[in-house]
């Protein structure tokens, strides 16, 4: 058997270890892989573990041997699902272990660029002390309204925290979540995401990235929002169209944004377009770690061997999500309620 996982920075030692007490021959793979060489090594491979790394047609149309693709982690937007379906080669990822996890981290973002901590935590560095000037003045959560751009699990998650934990009113755009449904979550929905966007005061944004959703928030969303507004994104960095966003924070067009997530990672300090964003005051970016907790990696780390050993011994692996793109499989899967 022989195993290829890509991304290896991102460490996975109980999933590298069972693979290798079962006797296969485990190729790890860093982010720098081409894509030329990832095909290469893919084509004799029985599986195949991914997060961030691209898997096009061609990847897969060349993998003579291959039993099944594990995302391990959420998002599939990456993978050219069609291709697999073509080859009957099933995809699973793993959607449900960093649903709180995630959800507290757009929290603490959100915490973060109400308090003011970046440029404080810097002025205590370098000052020893930040009196209460009118520089420092932050703002509550509390009364303050949340809009929710997408309501699946992890939007359902902080509107509990932000709801029930902060006493903020939630909004929610999702045209896939029905107002019964957001009610019980203690949501408001909205059908209009624009009209939304302008009664926020923090708009977190919590989408599944697709062709239909990619620059869900362009240049006049971002025109829509309240000057004094703040963004969160933890979600996935193509769903903002980021040249827009770097516009509206270099003018002030919005108060400020958090980001874990972007188009082009990871976010050089130079060369990237984005670059501009870590010498601004009212700009927290993140790297991508929102989801990195002991906890969620152990549940990650479970999850990824109990599909991998489904794949492997010639079972239908278990299909948790609900994307449409991982439903519409026929091969090889099984479907969770």
């Amino acid at each position: 058997m022989k195993v290829v996982r890509t991304d290896c920075e991102l460490e996975t030692p109980n999933v590298d270890r069972r693979l290798r007490e079962i006797g296969a021959t485990l190729v790890l793979l860093p982010e720098t892989t081409s894509t030329d060489e990832l095909a290469r090594e893919v084509q004799d491979a029985d599986l195949l573990l991914m997060c961030y790394a691209s898997i096009p047609a061609r990847v897969i149309d060349g993998a003579t041997r291959l039993r099944g693709i594990v995302k391990y982690g959420v998002g599939i937007d990456a993978i050219d699902i069609d291709a697999a379906i073509r080859r009957r080669i099933p995809v699973v990822n793993i959607p449900e272990y960093a649903e709180e996890t995630v959800a507290e981290g757009a929290m603490a973002l959100m915490l973060a660029l109400a308090k003011k901590m970046k440029p404080i935590a810097r002025d205590m560095e370098t000052q020893g002390w930040a009196w209460p000037t009118q520089r420092w003045r932050a703002s509550d959560l509390a009364g303050k309204t949340l809009g929710l751009v997408g309501v699946g699990r992890i939007g359902a998650s902080v509107a509990r925290m932000a709801g029930q934990g902060f006493r903020m009113n939630v909004l929610g755009y999702d045209p896939h979540v029905d107002a019964d449904r957001m009610r019980r979550l203690g949501i408001a929905r909205r059908e209009n995401l624009q009209a939304m966007l302008a009664e926020c005061d923090v708009v977190s944004v919590h989408a599944v990235l697709s062709n239909a959703t990619r620059h869900l928030l362009g240049r006049s969303e971002l025109a829509c929002m309240k000057p004094t507004a703040f963004l969160v994104n933890v979600s996935r960095g193509a769903l903002v169209d980021e040249a827009a966003l770097l516009q509206a924070l270099q003018s002030g067009r919005i108060a400020g944004a958090a980001l874990d997530v972007y188009s082009s990672e990871p976010l050089d300090r130079t060369e990237h377009p984005l670059a501009p964003l870590h010498a601004m005051d009212n700009v927290i970016v993140w790297p991508h770690l929102t989801f990195y907790t002991a906890e969620a990696m152990q549940r990650l780390e479970d999850e990824t061997l109990s599909r991998c050993m489904e794949m492997l011994e010639g079972r239908p692996v278990l299909v948790k999500s609900r994307d449409p793109r991982l439903r519409a499989q026929h091969h090889g899967v099984r479907f969770a309620d």
